[in-house]
């Protein structure tokens, strides 16, 4: 009975354990608390750290790109603003010149209409005069045939106005018909005043082949004027039409142009606003990302200080709680053996009995070893089968101390491999992170250097066709400078040589006339030959003005389009020097770009070189292991689960010995 009541006993105070044996539990496992927040924090700093680094570049990378672009917009900017005043001269220039044509226009057209009336009356007068002279000539050669009163009236009659109004009276004739001739006579007679003296159709010889002739003659001039009037109407129409052709093609032109510098206007417009309005865009996004990097920087500095202060402070509790487990397990081993040990039994009386459990707990330990395949615990057991039993209160002590040694050793190992664990993992996350980082960085420099270059290529290939199409510019006006050179030294000699002319046929003219105008000439002149001849001179006097006039519009025309030209030529070589300026100096910033993006590439070439080469030291060390981590852990815990459990062998046993000696000394 005595017995059973011991072994009860025993059995609950060792499923219970001592107070300073659950201070030491608790310790620890605040220990491993601890340690596990600060895992759990690392990670969320290593996060934290990674978010801001690629952030961080992130954000200077769009800033960078902001600038580039900002720069480019305001070149842009300043391109189309310089085409655009160009423009808008260009536009003046060509109103201008169409206003002055249309003004041109309309004055020429004006006198074409009052010299075409002028015409179309004179005309209808000499027409009209032409007819009634036809019928009076053709009523006195009726009245000759008769010799009749009427007859008689005439010869006696001692000019024409007088032989016409016998004609009237005697109603051979219409007063309107007597009136025009008398009209014309007398205009004749006045034009004639001037150059000839008397008139030479007011009076004629006591006949009526007199009256007639002079009729004759009067209808022979009517005719010449008639026909003088009409070539000179014809003259008029051919010059104003070759005057209005010439203006309308350069209104047509004019306006042509005018609208397309019109819509390219506009659309220099347009794209400067376009470029105004991106501007403005990427000017407040850039300012947006230098004030979102300014931030983000002080909030990951704060971010790292914070995480600093509290690794700190877990490192202090961690160092606070290790000093108390130390001084604890050193410090109160006697005490708890005075305080929590049971009543000393003979020593002789538990000798099998420890003997028995040292053997239990040798055996126990060797069985371990065997499973774990553990060389330091077959040492253990080794040792401890070789450690003699004592006659002390716990004659397991230098046993347990051993076990103890071994599960402390093992402990820190774990502590070691956790740290090495948690090391390396830490290490390869960061560097493969910091090699894809570098990688990724890498492929984007190149990527935007081959893009620059790509740009600046096209940008040199669009400079060097712009230069080919200035020289060619250059090429086409020197050659129309040389002959608009030619052209007017040419008009200046032809045109010099028909003034010549039509002042030589003009005084030949004035000559022939003064002559054959004369009435008292002394021989018998060559009137008919010499009106031939005047006729002909007359005609090669329309000739030379014809083709003085025309000479003169071609002249004018060749300038005009020459100006024209000439306008075109300056304003296209200013627009194209312009573009080749931007072009050129974008280039060399884009070739600027370019070099400073390759040394950026270089740099984290070699930063990536480095991080490869610490990754391989870290995989060798970290990686190339015959056993994982996780075996390794579950290994450990297995040896210090046995271990702990042959401490509880050996403590039960020892109270066992103790109860039984206690038992035995009552009896």
């Amino acid at each position: 009975m005595a017995l059973m009541v011991a072994t009860s006993w025993h059995s609950a105070q060792a499923a219970s354990a001592t107070p300073i044996e659950k201070v030491l539990t608790m310790l620890a496992d605040l220990e491993t608390k601890i340690m596990g927040e600060g895992s759990d924090a690392q990670k969320v700093y290593d996060e934290f750290a990674e978010f801001c680094e690629d952030r961080s570049k992130a954000v200077s990378f769009e800033i960078k790109t902001g600038k580039s672009d900002k720069k480019s917009l305001e070149a842009t900017i300043a391109k189309e603003t310089a085409d655009s005043e160009s423009l808008s001269a260009k536009i003046e220039e060509l109103a201008s010149a169409i206003s002055v044509d249309e003004a041109d226009l309309k004055a020429a057209t004006e006198i074409r209409a009052k010299e075409q009336a002028a015409f179309e009356a004179e005309e209808k007068e000499l027409t009209e005069v032409i007819g009634t002279l036809e019928r009076a000539i053709g009523i006195l050669e009726k009245e000759m045939a008769k010799s009749g009163a009427s007859m008689a009236q005439l010869k006696s009659a001692g000019n024409v106005a007088k032989a016409l109004s016998v004609m009237v009276e005697a109603t051979s004739l219409s007063t309107a018909d007597a009136s025009k001739l008398s009209a014309f006579l007398q205009s004749n007679e006045d034009a004639e005043d001037g150059s000839m003296g008397a008139p030479a159709g007011n009076t004629y010889e006591g006949h009526s082949d007199g009256i007639i002739g002079t009729l004759q003659d009067l209808y022979e001039k009517a005719e010449t004027q008639l026909e003088e009037a009409r070539k000179t109407e014809t003259k008029s129409v051919q010059a104003y039409q070759m005057l209005a052709s010439s203006l309308k093609d350069e209104i047509k032109f004019g306006n042509k142009d005018m609208s397309k510098a019109k819509s390219d206007l506009a659309a220099s417009g347009e794209a400067k606003a376009a470029a105004e309005g991106d501007l403005a865009v990427t000017t407040k996004d850039l300012e947006e990302d230098i004030k979102t990097l300014a931030t983000l920087h002080q909030d990951c500095m704060k971010g790292a200080e914070d995480f600093e202060a509290e690794t700190k402070s877990r490192g202090e509790e961690l160092t606070a709680l290790a000093t108390a487990k130390k001084v604890i397990t050193e410090a109160t081993s006697g005490a708890a053996d005075l305080s929590y040990s049971f009543l000393q039994t003979s020593r002789t009386q538990l000798k099998s009995g420890a003997d028995l459990a040292k053997y239990e707990a040798v055996r126990f330990v060797r069985d371990l070893a065997r499973k774990t395949k553990s060389t330091a615990l077959a040492q253990l057991a080794t040792r401890m089968a070789n450690v003699a039993g004592g006659s002390s209160a716990d004659p397991f002590g230098k046993i347990k101390g051993l076990i103890k040694d071994m599960i402390e050793k093992l402990l820190k190992e774990a502590e070691e491999d956790a740290t090495e664990k948690a090391f390396c993992d830490k290490e390869l996350a960061e560097t493969e992170a910091k090699k894809a980082d570098k990688e990724a960085t890498i492929a984007k420099l190149t990527t935007s250097m081959d893009s620059m270059s790509a740009k600046s290529a096209k940008l040199k290939e669009q400079i060097a066709e712009l230069e080919k199409e200035l020289a060619g510019l250059a090429k086409t006006q020197a050659e129309a400078d040389k002959l608009r050179a030619e052209e007017k030294a040419a008009f200046e000699t032809n045109s010099a040589e028909l003034e010549k002319g039509i002042k030589g046929v003009q005084m030949a003219l004035k000559v022939l006339r003064d002559y054959y105008s004369k009435a008292d000439k002394a021989h018998g002149s060559a009137d008919g030959a010499g009106a031939g001849i005047i006729g002909l001179i007359e005609v090669c006097e329309s000739d030379f003005t014809k083709g003085l006039a025309e000479m003169t519009a071609t002249e004018e025309s060749a300038a005009s389009e020459y100006e024209k030209l000439t306008k075109e030529t300056e304003i296209s070589k200013a627009s194209k020097s312009q573009d080749v300026k931007y072009k050129t100096k974008e280039s060399k910033q884009l070739d600027k770009d370019t070099a400073e993006t390759g040394a950026d590439k270089a740099t984290v070439q070699e930063e990536l070189d480095a991080i490869l080469t610490y990754l391989k030291g870290i995989q060798d060390r970290c990686i190339a292991k015959a056993e994982t981590y996780a075996e390794i852990v579950k290994r450990r815990t297995a040896e210090i689960a046995g271990l702990k459990e042959a401490l509880s062998i050996l403590d039960g046993q020892a109270v066992l010995l103790q109860t039984s000696r206690k038992l035995r000394g009552h009896a």
